[in-house]
Order: structure tokens, then sequence, then C-alpha cells
């Protein structure tokens, strides 16, 4: 082959790299979608279709819940579907021993019975506006970091300020592309959203942590809840007058079914993204990032696990923390083996060889570009060992000890007595201890507490380490008012939060002679001068590199899909349904399962697998009703199907789509490997997980006996 066509070749096998990226992926901006192959791909409406300013497309069905997941109007009532997972904490505030709600589930039989959540929300986007020129305007590569910033924060807060709407609407911009473009959002919050029905865990949450990100999945992982409002159907806070929300346009459910290759979408909040990291960050991510975060977490899951097995009372307390903490745990090790097995640092650095090499082919931008990567990849090394330290205080500190939390927060706050900010702390530091001591157990919590110190003093540079000898134990924690053990004048932090807040003088004594708030504040004070002054004065420097880069991405690949990163806001992704096999299973699984895979998972009693009785006496009698597939003895029940939309953290609960906008099935999950998709996006190897919509009805009309429920939406046979 001659060197002009080995040159040719290349160069074809490069585009060709870039446009047969697999179809699909992405978390596109609704306004901003590639209609041209979301038709080719399948889709029969228009993106006309999925998103109107006006509320009354798609969009106007599709909510922010609760600020952390997603949801779906289903009915001109006001219906809200979400996943199980989303409303636990919901559901397990209103459970206790004698109505084990988590355990028996929920079913409202009328509007009365629907029970009111305080603070849970569920926000609509009314329109997307792209602002970038006017966010942008007098920007300049000339300025320093600070003055761009300042620009932009000015500008920002002035379009906020100018940007009409009604009373009951919000703004907010947000940066996209590392903060190459801004789009605002105009937003309703509904802040009076009830309980309607749930399973029970052992539908909503089969298979618990053990099936946990991975396929096949059987799991009825869905909640309904509904949106009230006032008389003129908008917002309101909570109000026995409220009324069934009217939305402007609800979900039609389809029970056609799914097959093979066929065209889906996702729409919802996904939350955090980041997949144009250079190839370092991959590396650490695998290497030493993720594996601190997994051994951290699997001292207190062990911990709080084999507590909850045995006793009743602790899983109903622990269980919404429980799975927040081991959801992430599973997570990270699935996405660290899906990095390894598709290769992503490599492909990662083929790709930065390659921005080089196009930059060379243009003066001007290998000037401006040409030294970003090399200073990205210093700063990452330099910095990779206070990241690992800033993981363990935040997990050990933060996310995994209660009285470690609580002790963080009132050194803290003895740090501004005497100061203005004082009664404003105290006041909210007393709040979050109260909402704390509702599900705090002492005794597990110091068990989890003090496994985690000793990995912390074991594991964690010595550089990193107080200079101070750091003292706990189990005396620590008797000796401590932040565990109820110790009293202040015969009360009890525990049982008496706001009467010990409210004397001042009495708190602050308490506080300062409290001996685990000392070592805590032993090991506050060596993060706060050996670790954080490192990482808060490279944070500006990273971001601003980052954008840089992002920068000269789009201007060197017109040629590539290049999607933003997620960030929270309303986002649509397209895919096709499609089977999957992990790298440790010898055969490739079909896209679907059913209920006789429930049944054959079935254990009496256990903590993860067992069943209520009704269902198995359903799936033997093969009563599924319109909803089953097949006749007599070959008669199945859909219960979970897979496809390859980009979902991450945030999608749980969003409405997967088929080509006609009809809902088809609930989001929940990920297959292991592919939670690597945050990172890097594989279609060959990301799925996303769903509760078939079939199952859903199934479970409201033959299981929970709440047919009721179905009269008000729309199902399409």
């Amino acid at each position: 082959m001659t060197k002009i066509k080995l040159l040719v070749f290349v160069a074809l096998l490069w585009t060709g790299f870039l446009n047969a990226q697999q179809q699909g992926g992405g978390m596109w901006i609704p306004t901003e979608l590639n209609e041209a192959e979301m038709t080719a791909m399948g889709m029969k409406i228009s993106a006309n279709d999925i998103f109107k300013p006006d509320g009354s497309g798609i969009n106007g069905a599709i909510a922010h819940f609760g600020g952390g997941c997603t949801s779906e109007v289903i009915s001109s009532q006001g219906l809200l579907l979400t996943n199980h997972h989303c409303g636990y904490g919901q559901i397990q505030s209103h459970s206790s021993l004698e109505n084990d709600y988590l355990k028996n589930g929920f079913w409202a039989k009328n509007n009365s019975e629907e029970l009111p959540n305080k603070g849970l929300t569920a926000t609509f986007i009314i329109n997307i506006v792209d602002v970038t020129s006017k966010i942008l305007h007098g920007v300049d590569d000339s300025m320093t970091i600070e003055q761009r910033n300042a620009l932009v924060k000015a500008n920002t807060e002035k379009e906020i300020e100018n940007t009409s709407k009604q009373p009951f609407q919000s703004v907010f911009i947000r940066p996209f592309y590392k903060g190459n473009k801004y789009y605002l959002f105009v937003t309703e919050t509904f802040k009076d959203v009830r309980l309607v029905g749930a399973p029970p865990s052992s539908i909503g949450n089969f298979g618990m942590d053990t099936d946990n990100w991975s396929w096949p999945r059987h799991t009825g992982d869905f909640a309904l809840f509904r949106i009230y409002a006032d008389a003129n159907n908008q917002p309101a806070e909570y109000s026995e007058n409220n009324v069934p929300y009217k939305p402007k346009h609800f979900l039609p459910i389809s029970i056609k079914g799914v097959k093979e290759g066929d065209f889906t979408f996702v729409y919802g909040f996904p939350g955090v993204t980041d997949e144009y990291l250079p190839a370092i960050a991959l590396e650490q991510a695998v290497n030493s990032i993720n594996p601190a975060r997994v051994g951290i977490r699997d001292v207190a899951i062990k911990i709080l696990s084999d507590k909850m097995k045995t006793d009743d009372a602790t899983r109903i307390k622990y269980a919404s923390k429980y799975a927040r903490i081991s959801n992430a745990w599973k997570k990270w090790r699935g996405e660290s083996l899906g990095l390894q097995k598709s290769g992503a640092a490599d492909l990662r650095k083929k790709y930065e060889e390659e921005f080089i090499n196009r930059l060379k082919n243009n003066s001007e931008h290998l000037e401006k570009y040409a030294h970003v990567l090399p200073v990205l990849y210093k700063l990452y090394e330099d910095l990779e060992s206070y990241k690992i330290a800033d993981i363990y205080f935040d997990e050990v500190i933060f996310r995994n000890s209660e009285t470690f939390r609580m002790a963080y927060q009132l050194s803290n706050l003895l740090d501004t007595y005497g100061s203005e900010k004082f009664a404003e702390n105290k006041n909210r530091i007393a709040n979050a201890l109260k909402n704390l001591y509702k599900d705090y157990d002492a005794d597990l919590d110091q068990e989890v507490s003090l496994a985690l110190m000793d990995l912390y003093m074991k594991k964690l540079p010595s550089e990193f380490l107080p200079d101070q000898k750091i003292q706990l134990n189990a005396s620590t924690f008797q000796n401590s008012i932040l565990t109820g053990k110790k009293s202040i004048n015969g009360l009890n932090l525990v049982q008496n939060t706001q009467e010990i807040f409210e004397n001042e003088v009495e708190l602050i004594k308490a506080l300062e002679e409290d001996p685990l708030i000392q070592e805590i504040k032993k090991i506050r004070d060596a993060y706060e001068t050996k670790v954080e002054p490192t990482l808060a004065a490279s944070v500006e420097q990273m971001n601003e590199l980052q954008r840089i880069y992002m920068q000269g991405q789009l201007e060197m690949f017109p040629d590539k899909k290049i999607f933003p990163d997620a960030n929270s806001t309303l986002r649509v992704t397209y895919g096709k349904v499609n089977g999957y096999q992990p790298s440790d299973r010898p055969n490739r699984y079909e896209h679907q399962t059913y209920l006789d895979g429930v049944i054959a998972k079935y254990v009496p009693g256990d903590y993860e697998f067992d069943l209520p009785q009704k269902l198995i006496d359903l799936e033997k009698s093969k009563d599924y009703g319109v909803y089953g597939i097949g006749k007599g003895k070959k008669a199945q029940m859909p219960v979970n199907f897979i496809a390859s939309n980009h979902t991450t953290g945030g999608n749980s609960g969003s409405p997967a789509l088929d080509k006609d906008g009809n809902l088809i099935g609930l989001n929940f999950d990920r297959v292991w490997e592919g939670t690597m998709s945050d990172l890097h996006y594989d279609s060959e190897i990301c799925r996303n997980i769903m509760v078939d919509a079939r199952y859903i009805l199934f479970i409201i009309d033959k299981f929970a006996g709440a047919g009721y429920l179905l009269d008000e939406m729309k199902i399409v046979k």
C-alpha cells in the first residue's frame, strides 16, 4: 500500500470511528435533539412532540422527583410514577412495626388515604433557552480565571433577574460543555406530593444487594405518588384544600411489549457524568480512587448488613441509609470493571493523540490548546494522594458514620461561637440532629465508626494524619453527649435536642468538654491544614483547563458527536432494546425477564429473595390478565427489560418510551460493568434496566387489587 493510500485509509478509519460511534448514547438537551438519527433508529414522533415550551409536549409529564430522581405523570389526575427506591425514604417515614409499609406495601383506596410528605417536591421544566452569548458577553481569552468567573457570575445574575416569569415559577442557569455554553431553565415546583401506593419491598426491592447493578433482574422497582395543586392548578404548600394536579400532558401506557431492536428513549434528570476527562483520570479511577472508596464501605456495609438481617427494628430504621451506602459501593466496583473491559483509558489516549495531531495542522489552535493535556496530566499526578486523603475524610467522617458527622458539625459550631453566624448555624444543626436522631442507633453507629476510624488511621498516608495521638474507643462514645450516653443537666441530646440547644451557655460548655468532639476536631484540623488547601488551590485551575480542553474538542472534532455532561437538568437519551453478555458469564442474556425467573430465585424467609405468597399463587395459576404473553401453561409475565440507553444516577424513575412516546417501562438501574457510562459510554457494554410497564400494571391490578388506579390512566392495548 502506498504512503498516500495508507494515510487516506487511516483518515477514513478515524472518520468512520467518529461517525460510527454507536447509534444512540449521550444525554441530549431536549431542545437540541438529533431528530434525524432518532428517526433513523425507529422514532415515529417528532422532536417537537418531545419538548414544547408551553408544557404540552412530553416534557409536561416529566418531573424532577425530590431533586434526586425522576418521575412522570401517568394520569389526568396528577398520578406520579417513580421508583420504589426513589420513594423509599417516604415509605420508610410512614412505616412502623405496626404498619410496616416497607415490608407489606401500601395502597391508598381514595384521595383521603394518600399520605403527605413534608419537603417532597416535583419540579417541571417549562422552558429551556440557550443564553450562551449573554452569559459570555465581554469574556475574552486575555482574562484571568478570576476575572472570567466574576463576569460570568455577574452576567448570569443579570439574565436571571431580567427573565420574566410567573410568581410560582423559578429560573436558573447552568453551564454546559465545561462552561463553554449556558442554558436558562424556567421551572415550576409542586410542594404537595402524596404517597399513593407501593408494593412490598419483596417486590419493589427484590434481589436487593445481590442483584443490584446486575442482569438478569427481576425487580418491581416502582411506587406511585400524586401531585396536588391549589384551586388554580398552581403549585402550593400542603393543604387539605389542595386538589389533584391536572397536567398539560400525561403519558399513555403501552402494554404492547418490547422486542429486540426496538427503539426506546429515556427522558429524565441524569445527575452527574464526566465523559471528557483525560486518560489519566480513568486510570486513577480504576487503580486508586474507586478501590479506596470501596474498601471503606466494605467495612460499614458488613456491620450494618449483619445487624439488619437479624433485627426488624434496625432494618426499618436503616433501610434508606443502607441502600444509599451499598448502592454506590457496588457501582464503583462495576465502574472499574467496565473501564477495564472496554479498554477505556487506552481509547482515551488514542483520542488524545488524534487531538494533538489535528492541532498540528493549525498553528493558531496549536498555540491555544497544545499545553492543556500536559498540564492536566501533571495536576492529576500531583493531586492523586491528596484526592485519596479527601476520600477517606469524606467517607469516614461524613458518609458512613453519623456520630462522626455530628461531631464534625458541632466542632464547626464551636468555632463560630460569639460571631454573627452562630445563631444561624445553631438552628441549622439543631434541625439536622433532630432529623438524624429519628433513625439513630448509638451502639450500632459506634461499632461502624470505630471500625472506620481504625481503617482511617492505618490506610491514610502519615503526612495527612493529625500530629496529636487520636484516642477514639468505646469509652469515648460512652462519655459523649452525642450518643445520648451522657446527659446535660439530666437532659439527653438524642431525646431533648431542642431544649439543650436553647441553653447556649450549657450547650457550649458541654461541647467544649465532649471527648468525641475533641478527637474529631483533631482529625478535622489535620485535614483542613494538610489536605484541603492544596485541593482548593487547584480547583479553579483544573476547571479552567477542563473548560479549555472541552472548547478545543468542540473545535477540533466537528465530525464527532459531543453531548454535554449530565448536570441534573432535563435530558433525553435514546437507544435500542438489546440483550447483554457480562464478562464473567459464558452466555449472552436475552433482553427480557419473566415472573418465572422471580420464582426461581425465591428463598423463603430470605432477606433479599423472599416473596409474598399471593405473587407465588398468581404465577402458579398463570393469572396474568391482559398483561401477560402467551396462553395456558406457556403464559409468561414480563418483569424487566434492558436497552442501550445512556443513563446515570438521577435517571432512576425516568420513563422509558417507545417510538410513539408511550410509556413502556420505568428506568431503575444499569448493568454492573455499564456503570462506567458516567465516564465512558460504550453501546456494546452499557445497558439500562427497566421495569416493564406490564409488570407495573399487573402488580397494581392483580396483586394489590388497586385496579381503580388504572381507571384514571390511558392504557394503549
